[in-house]
């Protein structure tokens, strides 16, 4: 339990598309707070989006930080126990290391709020050239 892990992250072009995947070990009964995070080196972590969900429930509550809003989505997998973050509209201050935590089961309100999230993945490097 616990296990996260962050794929998909490249170098790109500006204005490209890309989509990170994270292979998470989770209990499917359970609800959890799944986020993506991302974070450049000498600069505080960010939240990018977070989804609160039952795993393999078809709905999930969703939220995005304002400087993705509209570009990034997430989304989730239930079959491959995967986390998604499809990002469009690529931007050079976009380049970061990507992160997938989660929190413990939880039927608390999700946030952004990085001391929530309990596991953390290697995370995965993104970088947008213009």
């Amino acid at each position: 339990q616990g296990q996260l892990l962050e794929s998909g992250g490249d170098s790109f072009q500006a204005g490209g598309s890309l989509r990170l995947s994270c292979a998470v070990a989770i209990d499917v009964s359970n609800r959890y707070c799944m986020a993506w995070f991302r974070q450049a080196p000498g600069k505080e972590r960010e939240g990018v989006a977070f989804l609160y969900t039952n795993f393999h429930a078809q709905l999930a509550a969703t939220y995005y930080h304002d400087s993705v809003k509209g570009r990034f989505t997430i989304s989730k997998d239930p079959d491959k126990n995967t986390l998604y973050l499809r990002m469009n509209h690529l931007k050079p201050e976009d380049t970061d290391i990507y992160y997938c935590p989660r929190t413990d089961p939880t039927y608390d309100r999700c946030t952004l709020e990085q001391g929530k999230y309990n596991y953390w993945g290697q995370g995965t490097q993104v970088t947008v050239s213009s």
